[in-house]
């Protein structure tokens, strides 16, 4: 059954002993983001790692408002988020709908009709502003200020107070699609803020789209937004952008604290043509009910805490960062669109769901983690030979990738390469490593051994140039470098490499049988 909202969620966080509720006066500038921190980080390294979700239920200057933190921080509360036993289990129904059974007689085609309204399940519905509890209190005019909510700064660095998990819904301005992504905002006084769209992203294309389709703004307009509209994305889960042009503008809802499956579809790197609600609607087995919004033309999810509504003018660019981001490293200030506020609903006595970035591990490493399990399957459509891929959190994702494959050629590891380096978002990892389909990816300490002795660095490293992460400040150019691929799978004749290649050690799997059986009565352990 799916999480109607994020209230509902947080009860069930507290029900199965996931939840820390901190009744201590915490402020929202920097002691927030240092207690998320520490929590994150608890039982690093071993099977409990994640510590507790943290609800703050006395935030100084902020009476009547709490905030989560680090719902998402651990395996288990991803598995809770998305209802399943195993992340895999998601991953098994993606493939289902990718790869149904070819119904072979009138038995099977009945069996099918199930899964065919399943599917049309999944679509939003809209529902009456009168039954939304995001409009219990509506805010217009000289009442609009942002700074009511306990917004955090996470790093004695960052530029301000920024909206750490903002999810921007933009709309195809083609084809009506939306487009549901992660973007920061700062903060710049109540009624403003920025709105951080990386310019590899659907979202700056999206405003790219707009510009161009409105003669006013001219081409060098166009020119300065390519080359400015957007830079990196930092983790973030609540809230919602759906944007569409207006004049000069285009109009933006901003939703703050959803259901979990909502917040989670944020992130995911889905196909253009498929819009995020309907994403949470196959997550969460039930559609996302929307409302109308008071003052622009868009719909937001029903049941959010926050609505900020508004727009961003068409041109308009201000400096924004420094952000302390995922990388462990300050982001540093760059020029983006601005998010004006004309409207805020929200529900009586919010919950802000808020997220900090930092050194790894942290919440989103496990959202990360999560994607990487459920996508696997969409991977596989276009390189099926993959086994297994690995995005360690210490990569930061998009630094380093390890990928097993089930290899049938010559050169095969160095077309995977070049296909992962194609694919969407993929484009930007900065590290492949490609081992045979018997090393296990997620124990880095197989893939360190079967790197270091399976390559010889000249033969089997490889560089090529292309786009790179906007975070990425080792680059020589903003957006642009060099990445590497290591070819770690043992080599053939066919690739030039005559010598023996020798076996691995192993035991046989009797020795290793009859071992288990006596290994309590050595205690040794």
């Amino acid at each position: 059954m799916a999480y109607d909202d994020l209230r509902e969620w947080i009860k069930k966080l507290d029900k199965s002993g996931e939840l820390k509720r901190v009744r201590e006066e915490v402020d929202p500038i920097l002691e927030m983001a240092e207690i998320a921190d520490r929590a994150a980080k608890l039982g690093k390294g071993t099977a409990k790692a994640g510590g507790p979700a943290l609800l703050f239920e006395n935030v100084k200057g902020y009476p009547g408002t709490s905030v989560l933190m680090n719902q998402f921080g651990s395996e288990q509360r991803m598995k809770l988020a998305l209802e399943v036993d195993s992340l895999d289990e998601v991953a098994a129904r993606i493939e289902e709908l990718m790869h149904p059974k070819t119904p072979t007689g009138l038995l099977d085609k009945i069996k099918m009709l199930p899964k065919l309204a399943e599917v049309g399940g999944f679509f939003p519905k809209t529902i009456n502003a009168k039954d939304a509890p995001c409009k219990e209190v509506i805010l217009r005019g000289a009442d609009v200020d942002v700074l009511k909510f306990p917004v955090l700064q996470c790093w004695p660095g960052d530029g301000g107070r920024f909206i750490t998990l903002p999810c921007v819904i933009t709309q195809d301005q083609k084809n009506n699609k939306r487009n549901m992504g992660m973007y920061r905002m700062q903060v710049y006084d109540g009624q403003t803020t920025g709105m951080h769209w990386q310019r590899q992203k659907v979202a700056a294309e999206h405003l790219r789209d707009a510009m161009r389709a409105n003669a006013a703004t001219g081409a060098e307009r166009v020119e300065m937004m390519a080359e400015t509209a957007g830079g990196t994305v930092a983790s973030a889960t609540h809230s919602i952008a759906l944007t569409k042009i207006k004049d000069q503008r285009m109009e933006v809802a901003v939703v703050v604290g959803t259901d979990p499956a909502l917040t989670f579809s944020a992130i995911v790197p889905a196909p253009p043509e498929v819009e995020e609600f309907i994403i949470a609607g196959f997550l969460r087995q039930s559609p996302v009910e929307l409302v109308q919004c008071e003052t622009v033309d868009l719909q937001v999810p029903a049941h959010a805490e926050i609505v900020l509504e508004g727009y961003v003018e068409l041109g308009e660019l201000r400096t924004e960062g420094p952000f302390g981001d995922h990388t462990g490293f300050y982001t540093m200030e760059d020029e983006y669109p601005v998010f004006h506020i004309t409207c805020i609903t929200h529900r009586k006595n919010p919950v802000y769901a808020a997220t900090i970035v930092g050194k790894p591990p942290m919440e989103d490493a496990w959202m990360g983690k999560a994607v990487e399990r459920i996508f696997l399957p969409l991977m596989r459509l276009t390189l099926p030979e993959i086994v297994d891929v690995n995005l360690p959190p210490e990569g930061v994702f998009h630094n380093l990738m390890i990928v097993s494959i089930r290899k049938s050629y010559a050169g095969h590891a160095r077309k995977v390469m070049n296909g992962i380096w194609a694919m969407g978002q993929a484009m930007f990892t900065k590290i492949i490593i490609v081992v045979d389909e018997d090393c296990d990816v997620q124990d880095l300490a197989e893939v360190v051994l079967r790197t270091t002795n399976n390559i010889d660095p000249e033969r089997d490293i490889q560089f090529t140039m292309g786009p790179v992460d906007s975070l990425d400040h080792a680059s020589r150019l903003p957006n642009y470098g060099s990445k590497m691929g290591i070819d770690a799978t043992r080599k053939w004749k066919a690739e030039g490499f005559t010598r023996p290649w020798p076996e691995m050690l192993t035991m046989p799997a009797e020795i290793k049988t009859k071992v288990d059986g006596m290994w309590k009565k050595l205690g040794i352990e």
